[in-house]
């Protein structure tokens, strides 16, 4: 809703040919902005974001395809119509945060990406442009302006302010991070399997703060819809996942079956998973690990709560 039009003029990447032409050096990427799902029914999708983890819904009102439920005053959850029925895939895109979006959009162009001709601007003044990475993601840089949504919603009933990573299926790592790591400056943060000498995990930390993204690589070659909207996940941050359960369980919240109980991942980290109503996973996460990781150790700063609004 907000950036449909807007979003036309983007390019489809033509080539990866970094290293070519360099016209600018490479602006702050400082973290998560939001991550884009597509949702059959928004008034159920409205119940879960809205009603159960307590995110502010932007614009007010009746809940129409665009928008959005923030976590905090930058981080936000939006929600589209499917361009189909019965689509598997529940990811639209990922957007992060950067101080420049003009300079990073003639820095991405310099390198071989296919960048739009001008960045865009939004109704809020933030400007932000589009681009695809080597496995056809959509990829979204803005620039935040002067007019964050005016908070209504008080920040101690939101479940989390801090959307601390996103997931999506990766099938080649290889050419992923020579997008992420050796053009975008992203670094590996942690990584881990199920099962030793394998990897089924990959993240990598943002290069100007603490958020990551995540490449999902272990899912079989036709993977079912669950498992798709498993993989491609959003991950909000807590102090305590014990208490993240029983505020939950006071606002009425029963664990479905795909909901298990509090699980210590392998990272060392608690996490709690919930499913939104078009079966999109939530991994609540403590911030902080209770104990040292398997596989790898970690590289980089842990995440904390976002200021309040």
């Amino acid at each position: 809703m907000y950036r449909r039009f807007a979003l036309l003029s983007v390019l489809i990447i033509s080539s990866f040919a970094f290293g070519q032409g360099v016209s600018t050096t490479r602006p702050a990427i400082t973290g998560i902005s939001h991550m884009t799902l597509y949702a059959d029914d928004l008034k159920k999708s409205k119940e879960f974001y809205d009603g159960l983890l307590g995110w502010e819904q932007v614009p007010a009102g009746s809940v129409e395809s665009g928008v959005r439920f923030y976590a905090n005053h930058l981080q936000y959850i939006e929600l589209q119509f499917p361009p189909s029925k019965g689509l598997a895939i529940r990811f639209g895109g990922i957007g992060f945060s950067t101080s420049d979006a003009e300079r990073l959009r003639r820095f991405l162009g310099g390198n071989g990406i296919a960048v739009p001709q001008a960045v865009s601007v939004d109704q809020k003044g933030n400007e932000f442009f589009q681009v695809r990475d080597p496995e056809g993601n959509n990829v979204e840089f803005t620039q935040e302006g002067n007019h964050a949504p005016n908070a209504g919603k008080a920040t101690s009933l939101r479940m989390s302010t801090h959307i601390i990573h996103a997931g999506f299926v990766a099938h080649d790592r290889a050419a992923l991070d020579r997008f992420y790591k050796d053009l975008l400056g992203f670094h590996l943060y942690w990584e881990g399997g199920s099962s030793a000498g394998h990897t089924d995990w990959v993240m990598m930390q943002v290069p100007d703060g603490t958020d990551w993204l995540e490449y999902m690589l272990y899912l079989p070659a036709n993977p079912s819809r669950e498992q798709l909207a498993s993989a491609y996940h959003f991950s909000p941050g807590v102090v305590s996942v014990a208490e993240l359960e029983k505020r939950l369980r006071q606002k009425g919240w029963t664990p479905s079956a795909q909901e298990r109980p509090p699980l210590l991942g392998l990272d060392g980290k608690w996490q709690l998973d919930l499913f939104d109503p078009d079966g999109t996973r939530a991994e609540f996460m403590e911030f902080q690990p209770v104990k040292e990781p398997c596989c790898s150790r970690f590289t980089g700063p842990q995440p904390s709560p976002s200021p309040n609004w």
